[in-house]
């Protein structure tokens, strides 16, 4: 369709409002490692950490020291030589540059077990998200209380959307309804989606889909394990890697 874009399908971290990282040029692949360096320093910061080293900080998040440096530069940020990063204001700025300082209203569509899960994960809240609406189509789940919040009729989204300033939406539906709350979400006004419905999903350029697929991640690790048992067995791998 004209004007339509599908949406990228990658394991994420749940994507913000359309972030000043893009507007200040910083590339993709860094702004997708941040949270990582967000979480080892709330980390450090739990135990008191005042200081880290490029080094020290770069294993705490799975990556290496050149890269870790690069991608702080672009946020200003280059630490003392012979100190490090003070943690405290490392995390103000990587949590400044994600949006993470202002709080964003989260609504959850489909509220089966995956969706009844998120909304009772507390982490949310510590991380800038509010869960502020509950929606679904079963009217043997509408009118529930899940994590202090009634779940509301899906017929009623747009309403919602609008009346509780909802910026971002959790899509956990069935594949076969996730298009259609998506058409529905987006002609609301939200560009923020996070995807958990086993489907891709069309949308206008304008509009942000980060797509959590749990089978797929499996799929992977499946992958990497088959390659270290015919290693070790000497089998199929074993005759392509000797080509």
């Amino acid at each position: 369709m004209p004007g339509t874009r599908i949406a990228r399908t990658t394991w994420s971290s749940v994507s913000r409002r359309p972030s000043p990282t893009r507007d200040r040029g910083i590339p993709e692949a860094t702004v997708a490692r941040l949270p990582l360096y967000l979480r080892a320093l709330n980390g450090m910061a739990e135990r008191g950490i005042a200081t880290v080293s490029s080094e020290d900080l770069a294993t705490a998040a799975g990556v290496n020291g050149a890269k870790l440096r690069k991608d702080l530069s672009h946020l200003g940020s280059y630490g003392t030589r012979g100190v490090g990063y003070e943690v405290e204001y490392l995390v103000y700025q990587i949590s400044r540059e994600l949006g993470l300082t202002q709080d964003w209203a989260v609504a959850i569509v489909g509220v089966g077990n995956l969706g009844r899960a998120l909304a009772n994960y507390g982490g949310f809240v510590s991380r800038g998200f509010r869960v502020a609406a509950l929606l679904d189509a079963d009217p043997e789940v509408v009118g529930d209380t899940i994590a202090g919040l009634n779940v509301v009729h899906i017929d009623e989204l747009e309403t919602v959307i609008k009346r509780r300033g909802v910026s971002i939406v959790v899509l956990a539906t069935p594949a076969a309804a996730a298009q259609a709350v998506c058409d529905r979400v987006v002609n609301a006004g939200v560009t923020s989606i996070l995807n958990f419905a086993p489907v891709v999903l069309s949308v206008p350029d304008t509009v942000e889909v980060r797509k959590v697929d749990l089978s797929i991640e499996l799929q992977i690790l499946a992958f990497h394990e088959q390659r270290k048992a015919d290693r070790e067995s000497g089998g199929p791998l074993m005759a392509v890697d000797s080509q």
